[in-house]
C-alpha cells in the first residue's frame, strides 16, 4: 500500500498509472485531476493517465479485458509499480486485473483510507481510520479468499483436532470465517473504544452550553487550517496536500471587543469520500452539527471550484447539517488567474465573504460578518442582578460590550449593548430585572 514508508526512509518512490472509467459522457479529466493530486499525497509519482468512457461495468475487470491487456501494455512502457482506479472495484476484479497486468491495483477507496493512515496522529484517529479500513474489508472477505482450507480438522487423533482441542473436532472451520470472526470481533472492539472517546467529547461539546460555535467545513486542501492559525494563532499543522490534519481543533476567537466564540476545524471532504470514513469520523464531525454558524471555506483558484462545493454540500447533508446557517468565505483570492470566476461566485452568493487566509486580506470583513450574524442585530438593556451574581457579570463581560455600571448596596445595575441572539441566554440566568432601553 502506498504511504507506509517514513518520510526520513530512504525508499523509492511507487510509479502509478491512473485509470478513471466513466458511464456517463464526461471526459473524466476532472476526476484524474483529483486522483492525481490523491495519488501524489500517498507518496506516488504519476507515470501516466488512463481514460476511458463505458458503456457498462464489465463484472471481471469493469474496464473490459481488451482495455486491460492495453493497461498492461502501458505499465511496461512507462516501468510503474501500482495501478490507481478512481473508481471502487471488487476482490474479484482487483484480482483479475493484477493477473492480467502483472501489477498491483488498487481502488480510489483504498487509496484515500491509506493517505488516512498514514495521517492519523492521536489515538482517537487511528482507532477512526482502523475502523473505517475492516469495515470496507469486512463485506469483501468472501471473494478474497481463492481457497477455502480447513484449519481444524475431523477429529482429536489429527494433528489439527489436537490444535482445535474440545469444541473445535469435527468436519473443520474455514479460514474465511475465523477471518470474519477476527474482524468483526476487532471492529466491535473499536466501536466500544470509540465509544467512549466519543462521551467524552459530547460532554466537552455539552459543556460549552451558552457559548456561540462556529465550525470550519471544506474540501480538503481549501485553506481551513491556515485560517484557524489566521483567526486564533492556533499553531495547526499546514502543508499543501490532502488530508494534512485529520484530528478538530477547537479555540476561542474574539472576533470584535465583547464577543467570544468557539471555532473548529474539521477533517476536509472529497468528492466520492468512503462511506466507512464519514460514519468513523462521525464523532468529529459532530463538531459542524453542533455549530451555531458553518464556514464553508471555498479554494476558489481551483479549477473545480462548483464540483468541490457540491462534494462538500453532499457530506454535510450526510451527516445531517442541510439547512446549518452558512458563511461561504471564498479563500486563495491571491492565488486566482481568472478574475471572472471569483466574481461569478460573488453574484451567486452576495452574502460570501473574499479572503486570503495566507496574507490576512479580507479578515477584518469576515470578522464583522460573523458578529453580526452572532448578535443577529444589536439592542441596549439595562440589567439588575446582585453583586454576588458572577454569572451573569461574566455573561455581559463575554458577550457584550459594557456601556455604564452603577454599584448600590445590594445591587447592580449594568448598561450594556448586546446582540438580540444572546437574550434568550441573559433572560435563562434570571436576572432581578432586565430592561431594553434603545433597539
Amino acid at each position: 500500500i502506498l504511504g507506509k514508508v517514513a518520510p526520513d526512509a530512504e525508499s523509492q518512490e511507487e510509479r502509478a498509472i491512473l485509470v478513471a472509467a466513466n458511464l456517463s459522457r464526461s471526459n473524466g479529466s476532472d476526476d484524474l485531476a483529483e486522483l492525481t493530486a490523491l495519488a501524489e499525497s500517498a507518496g506516488a509519482v504519476v507515470a501516466d493517465r488512463f481514460q476511458q468512457r463505458i458503456r457498462t461495468i464489465n463484472p471481471s475487470t469493469y474496464i473490459g479485458k481488451g482495455k486491460a491487456l492495453q493497461l498492461g501494455q502501458r505499465v511496461r512502457r512507462f516501468k510503474a509499480d501500482v495501478i490507481i482506479f478512481d473508481n471502487d472495484l471488487s476482490p474479484a476484479q482487483i484480482r483479475e486485473l493484477e493477473k492480467i497486468t502483472e501489477t498491483k491495483v488498487l481502488d480510489r477507496s483504498e487509496l484515500i483510507l491509506d493517505i488516512f493512515a498514514t495521517r492519523a496522529k492521536t489515538k482517537q484517529a487511528k482507532l477512526q481510520v482502523e475502523l473505517a479500513q475492516l469495515e470496507y474489508t469486512y463485506p469483501r472477505l468472501t471473494q478474497m479468499w481463492s481457497h477455502l482450507d480447513t484449519v481444524a480438522g475431523a477429529g482429536g487423533a489429527t494433528a489439527a483436532g489436537a490444535v482445535g482441542g474440545i469444541g473445535t473436532r469435527g468436519p473443520g472451520e474455514q479460514q474465511l470465517e475465523i477471518d470474519r470472526r477476527l474482524v468483526s470481533k476487532r471492529i466491535s472492539e473499536l466501536k466500544r473504544e470509540l465509544e467512549e472517546i466519543d462521551d467524552r467529547r459530547l460532554r466537552e461539546i455539552e459543556g460549552r452550553h451558552g457559548l456561540f460555535k462556529i465550525c470550519l467545513v471544506g474540501y480538503t486542501n481549501a485553506g481551513k487550517s491556515t485560517l484557524l492559525n489566521a483567526l486564533t494563532d492556533a499553531g495547526a499543522f499546514v502543508e499543501d496536500r490532502l488530508f494534512a490534519t485529520l484530528d478538530t481543533r477547537t479555540r476561542k476567537w474574539s472576533p470584535a471587543k465583547g464577543v467570544e466564540v468557539l471555532l473548529s476545524d474539521t477533517v476536509g471532504f472529497v468528492r466520492k469520500l468512503p462511506h466507512q470514513l464519514v460514519a468513523s469520523f462521525k464523532a468529529t464531525l459532530e463538531e459542524a452539527v453542533n455549530a451555531d454558524l458553518l464556514l464553508h471555506v471555498i479554494d476558489v483558484a481551483n479549477e473545480d471550484v462548483l464540483g468541490q462545493m457540491e462534494s462538500v454540500h453532499a457530506v454535510l447533508d450526510e451527516i445531517g447539517c442541510a439547512g446549518k446557517p452558512t458563511l461561504p468565505v471564498l479563500n486563495k483570492i491571491d492565488a486566482i488567474k481568472d478574475i471572472s470566476s471569483l466574481e461569478m461566485l460573488e453574484t451567486v452568493y452576495p452574502n460570501a465573504v473574499s479572503i486570503s487566509a495566507r496574507s490576512g486580506r479580507g479578515l477584518d470583513a469576515l470578522a464583522r460578518k460573523v458578529v453580526a450574524f452572532y448578535r443577529g442585530g444589536e439592542i441596549v438593556v439595562r440589567v439588575r442582578s446582585r453583586p454576588a451574581d458572577g454569572r451573569i457579570h461574566s455573561f455581559l463581560r463575554t458577550h457584550g460590550q459594557i456601556l455604564d455600571e452603577q454599584y448600590g448596596e445590594s445591587s447592580v445595575v449594568i448598561e450594556v449593548r448586546i446582540g438580540q441572539n444572546q437574550l434568550p441566554e441573559l433572560r435563562r440566568l434570571k436576572p432581578n430585572a432586565l430592561e431594553v432601553v434603545k433597539d
